[in-house]
């Protein structure tokens, strides 16, 4: 919340009763977080509460992570808005090698009309994680600006 500022708004969605707990306790602090107890994984219950937003950050561990994240952008993010998405890969396939579940991940995002700008590992610091930012129905680049 320290990032966006008093004039911005963070709508921070969390599916745990207790680690929700936690958040309401934390948004009396910030006011600027909107705490939301909800599954993630039915904005329609929370559609009401939440505008268009310019950046949905994701760290939910699920297996089915990048259809999270673009239901949700379907919903409240905005056309050329951005993402970033922390992949675990032992929460979403622990048979294969990470490098090869962050690619399956990309290209769900991909399908979804997410254009990935870039994607870091965070080792030393957590093993198996990565990090994906980019920009979601990003229009395209005309070729007068791309000639230029």
């Amino acid at each position: 919340s320290d990032l966006v500022g008093p004039e911005g708004c963070v709508y921070a969605v969390e599916f745990s009763h207790r680690s929700g707990r936690d958040l309401v306790n934390m948004a009396k602090k910030r006011t600027n977080v909107i705490p939301i107890i909800e599954d993630a994984r039915h904005p329609a219950k929370y559609r009401m509460l939440v505008g268009m937003v310019d950046v949905i950050f994701s760290d939910v561990a699920q297996p089915d992570q990048a259809r999270i994240v673009a239901l949700n952008a379907s919903f409240f993010l905005k056309t050329g808005g951005h993402f970033v998405i922390s992949i675990k890969a032992n929460c979403i396939d622990s048979t294969v090698p990470a490098e090869a579940v962050f690619q399956s991940e990309v290209k769900k995002l991909q399908q979804e009309q997410f254009r990935p700008a870039e994607q870091v590992t965070l080792e030393p610091f957590e093993r198996d994680h990565a990090c994906v930012v980019g920009s979601y129905r990003a229009p395209k680049k005309s070729k007068a600006a791309t000639a230029a």
